[in-house]
C-alpha cells in the first residue's frame, strides 16, 4: 500500500517543473538555482556546472530541457494573460461620488448594463463647445464606452460632448451636420418620421422625436441637470429572439 505521504510527494514532484518554469525569468537562472556552492567550489566553472545540471548530473529531481522550460514558460504566461482578460473589468464610474451631477450619475447607473450588452443607450446632448458654438448630437453610449476611457469623464476632468463621428452631430453656428452608423445602431435619416435609429441586434427602431413614442422596449428619459443645456437618454432593452 502506497502511503499518503508518498502520494503527496509524487504529486509535488509532478508539478515542481511547471512551477520552476514560471518562477525563473531565464533558463540560466533556473539552472543556477540547482547549482550548490560546493559544486562551484569543485568545478570552478559556472558554465560547466550549468551543463552538468542540464544533463541531469547535478540538481535535484527532473531537470527540464531548455525547449521544455521555454514551452512551459510560454504556456504559463498565456494562462496568466487569459486569466487577466477574463477578470471582470472595473467600472469607470466605480468609487466616484456623482450625487451632485445628475447626468454623470445617470451614466454611472447604466454603465454595467451597457457594458454587458443588456442595455443600449443613445444620449442626446445639446451644449456649447470650447469655441462657444452650440452643438448637439446623438451618442451611442456602448460604442463610446468601448472605444474610449471614461475615467476622466466620471472624474469630471473631461466633458462628454457630441462629435462628428457620433450617430448624429450638428453645429448650430456653422450648420455642419454628420450622421454615422455604429456597431449597435443604423441611422435612418431620410424618413418622414424624422431621425430614427435601428438597433442592429433586434432590428427595433428608436424614434427620438419627443412628441412620438420612442418604440418597442424603449424609453425616453430627460435629465434635468446644470451640467448641460439639454440631455435626453433613450434606453433600449435588447431582447434576443429565441
Amino acid at each position: 500500500v502506497v502511503s499518503t505521504r508518498k502520494m503527496d510527494d509524487d504529486a509535488l514532484d509532478a508539478v515542481a517543473p511547471v512551477d520552476d518554469a514560471l518562477r525563473f525569468a531565464t533558463y540560466e537562472e533556473y539552472l543556477d538555482s540547482q547549482i550548490s556552492p560546493v559544486d562551484l567550489f569543485y568545478l570552478e566553472d559556472e558554465d560547466l556546472a550549468r551543463q552538468l545540471v542540464e544533463l541531469g548530473y547535478r540538481g535535484s529531481g527532473e531537470t527540464l530541457k531548455r525547449e521544455e522550460f521555454e514551452a512551459r514558460k510560454r504556456a504559463g504566461e498565456e494562462a496568466k494573460l487569459s486569466k487577466l482578460r477574463n477578470q471582470p473589468k472595473q467600472l469607470a464610474s466605480a468609487g466616484k461620488d456623482l450625487s451632485h451631477f445628475p447626468f454623470l450619475h445617470a451614466l454611472a447607473e447604466r454603465e454595467e448594463l451597457v457594458r454587458n450588452g443588456k442595455l443600449t443607450s443613445i444620449i442626446f446632448v445639446r451644449e456649447k463647445n470650447t469655441k462657444q458654438q452650440e452643438v448637439s448630437g446623438y451618442i451611442d453610449y456602448a460604442h463610446r464606452l468601448k472605444t474610449e476611457n471614461f475615467e476622466p469623464t466620471f472624474e469630471r476632468k473631461k466633458k462628454l460632448m457630441p462629435r462628428p463621428s457620433d450617430l448624429s452631430y450638428y453645429n448650430w453656428e456653422t450648420q455642419h451636420s454628420t450622421s454615422n452608423s455604429t456597431p449597435n445602431f443604423q441611422v435612418i435619416a431620410d424618413n418622414e418620421a424624422g431621425l430614427l435609429f435601428k438597433n442592429k441586434r433586434d432590428r427595433k427602431v428608436i424614434n427620438v422625436d419627443p412628441t412620438a413614442p420612442p418604440g418597442d422596449n424603449s424609453r425616453r428619459v430627460e435629465i434635468k441637470t446644470h451640467e448641460y443645456q439639454q440631455v435626453v437618454i433613450y434606453d433600449h432593452v435588447t431582447r434576443r429572439k429565441t
